[in-house]
């Protein structure tokens, strides 16, 4: 994705942030980006494209950021935070703040499930990375890399979907992590809080 696309989501994302998707135009696109309307359908041919396009760059900038903070993470217990963190915690503070959340949920819903799918897989892969040094405590738990990582992924995604609220949503990820440390045996269940990066803070 070239500097051009990513300014044009990113006004996205502000304009259906403020607007929600119905109540958006493509003229109200381009006025946000800065950019005419050939350019943008040369890019992207109508709202459905843009949303899919939503997917792909914040699934870039959440690996990117993982990827990023990832060797200053010694433990599984650090390195689950982590992949919560960006996986999740920052996606649903965006949404929330959102003043039409549920317009836009269900804008990407309805378009986007090969591009949600793909991202999902993105994530599983980079889940997959963080256990594989456990692996052998997991087969002695009677798990595999690749079930757990899905498991780990969906379960993650759906308490930030289905959570009454942050707090709630912060003790559910805590609860899949202390599963996984139990799993893993990493000098017994980890009991410490979820650890949100530094950039989240103040939220």
């Amino acid at each position: 994705m070239n500097d051009l696309e990513a300014r044009i989501l990113d006004a996205a994302l502000r304009v259906f942030s403020l607007n929600g998707v119905k109540r958006t135009s493509m003229s109200d696109l381009c006025e946000e980006a800065g950019v005419s309307r050939q350019t943008l359908y040369n890019r992207f041919r109508n709202k459905d494209d843009i949303l899919r396009g939503l997917i792909g760059h914040y699934t870039d900038i959440a690996i990117e950021e993982i990827a990023q903070a990832m060797p200053d993470r010694a433990s599984l217990s650090e390195k689950l935070d982590l992949v919560f963190q960006c996986m999740v915690i920052d996606g649903y503070d965006t949404v929330q703040a959102m003043p039409h959340a549920q317009d836009f949920i269900d804008g990407v819903n309805a378009v986007s499930a090969e591009a949600l799918e793909a991202s999902a897989s993105r994530f599983r892969a980079v889940i997959a990375e963080i256990l594989t040094p456990h692996e052998a405590a997991f087969r002695r738990a009677g798990l595999s890399i690749d079930e757990l990582s899905d498991f780990v992924q969906r379960a993650a995604k759906s308490a930030g979907i289905h959570a009454r609220d942050r707090a709630h949503l912060i003790r559910q990820l805590r609860t899949l992590r202390l599963l996984c440390l139990g799993a893993a045996s990493e000098d017994g269940p980890d009991k410490t809080p979820l650890k949100e990066s530094r950039h989240a803070q103040g939220h």
